[in-house]
């Protein structure tokens, strides 16, 4: 494992009541006894970074101990997403994956009505060819840089969780004294029943270990039977895919095709929610886990027959329990540059083959509930600072995302008890079809919010408007997520007076026809990343309509925007739709910080 540098390093477990506990590392030693409680905690001095040590706490003896900078990386799916999940850039990581002094803890996920003492599970893992492919991407291209610029072993502690909103980890009592907001009389209510929902998790957990056994790896001899070219589904239903997707629990469906030879064949078939096992004629040719992309696969020669051919695909979707399958133009096979297409009618079975799958409510989103199971248990461990990409389950309540995510930054820090750690979030990228003007994007509003956490002390935002994609909520390029956040951690965990940021809006008057904007976090000057014209600025009028500006770079640090003829404007905001065309960087060619703000001064 790696422990945090220079600061007290706290060693706790359970015991026999009034047992006596020595521990000892690199040449520090502590000593407690065991509370009534079964419990004890031992607090060793602050250790410079280094290692290998040994920690031993009576006859116990941990080995391969480092001591260096520990981070926790917290948030949904964009920050669990791992290397593997089709990264740009993956594929050098994976070259040179041999990183001894960096090592990832993956947090079990877990929910709680009441706060755990310990998390359910996970272990630490070196960064090596075996395990890089499972460490979060953003997390990865982050610690590598601590690890390559600081020269200390770092330890990034996973606790995330896709699809989750920011309430799901913050105390449950922090978030019931927040009035007159959504989650507020839930927060209570859960106070008040805590015993009421202890019973609901158990039995939802039970209906989840079912869940669990079912829709494992299906006994191989099943697979064979249900893919085979002889088995019987006149029973099955037929749909159309992808026009239709009505499947549920553990689906199969079956599709039969000719082929005129039987040399080697290519399927393209890359949409598929979540998991699926991909047979031809009784074959299993490709598993797909969740979050991986499904690549072209190849279907061997000998398994392959001239004349009628069946391919079979058992899906399970373990979020919702609708798995989909297929989508336009992207289900087909090649064999000798020949495109067999496989939409349209296929035969299909929800329950037949094997039986329907128990619902599971997702409980973990609730106030409070991954907090008390997957952030409380962490609080002893000392750490450098957080990492956090979360926002997009808020999205549309923008309001009270502010004042949310304060206070969890203010919980989590109240309760690791070191003072303001540096916490570093990534602000939502472009996203979803692109609109211009947009207002009322709640991307917009929800980005704005984040970018007024910035008030705390502390803290510090990666703005990724740039690189985003249209059609995927996660995007692909996670390295450049993770180096703007280690810029960020340069700045506020280190005290380095860096450009770590693009260029952010500072002032703005009118002179005649042209509205003037200065910026700050230009380094060397404003430039354009694209086109010769600055775009991505909308303007508001004292009528209340928006309309799109376009204008130019003046000296270092100044936009000048042309104002249309009769247009009074009242105000402007920049890169504020769901997915904005932007191009206004500095000469780290970072992008500039989405904003909104009013004219004060009407002209100079």
């Amino acid at each position: 494992m790696v422990l945090q540098r220079d600061q007290p390093i706290k060693i706790w477990g359970r015991g026999i009541p009034k047992e006596k506990i020595r521990a000892s590392l690199a040449g520090a030693i502590g000593s407690s006894q065991v509370l009534p409680d079964s419990t004890w905690s031992v607090q060793l001095p602050p250790l410079p970074a280094g290692g290998p040590y040994e920690l031993v706490v009576n006859v116990q003896t941990v080995k391969d101990v480092y001591i260096g900078d520990v981070w926790v990386a917290g948030g949904q799916s964009n920050m669990e997403w791992a290397l593997k999940s089709s990264v740009i850039g993956a594929e050098a990581e994976f070259a040179n994956p041999d990183f001894p002094k960096i090592r990832f803890f993956k947090v079990e996920k877990d929910y709680s009505v009441e706060e755990k003492w310990d998390v359910s599970d996970g272990q630490w893992k070196v960064a090596n060819a075996e395990n890089l492919p499972d460490f979060s991407a953003v997390a990865w291209f982050f610690a590598k840089k601590n690890h390559q610029e600081k020269g200390v072993p770092v330890g990034v502690i996973e606790s995330n969780w896709g699809g989750t909103p920011a309430e799901g980890w913050t105390e449950v009592g922090v978030l019931a004294e927040i009035p007159e907001r959504s989650y507020t009389a839930e927060s209570i209510e859960i106070i008040e029943t805590a015993e009421k929902w202890k019973e609901v998790l158990a039995e939802n957990e039970r209906r989840r270990e079912i869940r669990d056994s079912l829709i494992g790896s299906p006994v191989d001899a099943k697979g064979a039977e249900v893919s085979s070219v002889n088995y019987k589904d006149g029973n099955w239903r037929t749909i159309s895919l992808p026009a239709s997707n009505p499947l549920e629990h553990i689906a199969w469906v079956r599709k039969k095709f000719q082929l005129s030879s039987t040399e080697e064949a290519i399927l393209t078939l890359p949409q598929v929610q979540q998991m699926a096992y991909f047979y031809v004629n009784g074959t299993e040719v490709y598993f797909k886990d969740w979050g991986a992309a499904v690549p072209e696969i190849k279907i061997p020669s000998e398994i392959l027959i001239e004349g009628q051919n069946v391919l079979a695909i058992r899906a399970v979707n373990g979020w919702n329990n609708k798995p989909e399958i297929g989508s336009a133009d992207l289900m087909f096979l090649t064999q000798n540059e020949k495109k067999i297409n496989l939409e349209g009618a296929w035969t299909y079975s929800n329950n037949i083959v094997e039986p329907r799958v128990p619902v599971v409510e997702y409980h973990n989103w609730r106030p409070g509930f991954m907090f008390n199971a997957m952030i409380a248990p962490l609080t002893n461990y000392a750490i450098r600072g957080v990492i956090w990409y979360q926002g997009e389950s808020n999205a549309g309540r923008a309001d009270e995302y502010r004042e949310l995510f304060g206070a969890m930054i203010t919980n989590w820090r109240g309760r690791w008890g070191i003072g303001d750690f540096p916490f570093l979030f990534v602000q939502l990228a472009n996203f979803m079809e692109r609109k211009a003007p947009q207002p009322e994007s709640s991307w917009a509003h929800l980005r704005e919010s984040q970018t007024q956490t910035l008030e705390l002390p502390a803290t510090g935002m990666a703005t990724i408007i740039d690189i985003g994609e249209e059609t995927d909520i996660h995007p692909r390029n996670k390295k450049d997520v993770g180096e703007r956040l280690w810029l960020q951690a340069k700045k506020v965990a280190f005290g380095e007076k860096i450009l770590a940021s693009g260029p952010v809006f500072k002032e703005m008057v009118l002179r005649n026809d042209e509205l003037v904007l200065t910026f700050a976090e230009v380094g060397e000057g404003l430039k354009l990343s694209s086109g010769d014209e600055v775009v991505g600025f909308i303007a508001e009028s004292d009528a209340g309509k928006f309309e799109a500006l376009t204008g130019e770079i003046s000296g270092k640090d100044q936009v000048r925007l042309k104002v249309p003829e009769g247009f009074v404007p009242i105000g402007v905001r920049y890169a504020w739709a769901d997915n904005p065309e932007v191009n206004l960087v500095n000469n780290l060619n970072l992008p500039a910080v989405p904003f909104r703000a009013k004219l004060e001064q009407e002209q100079e």
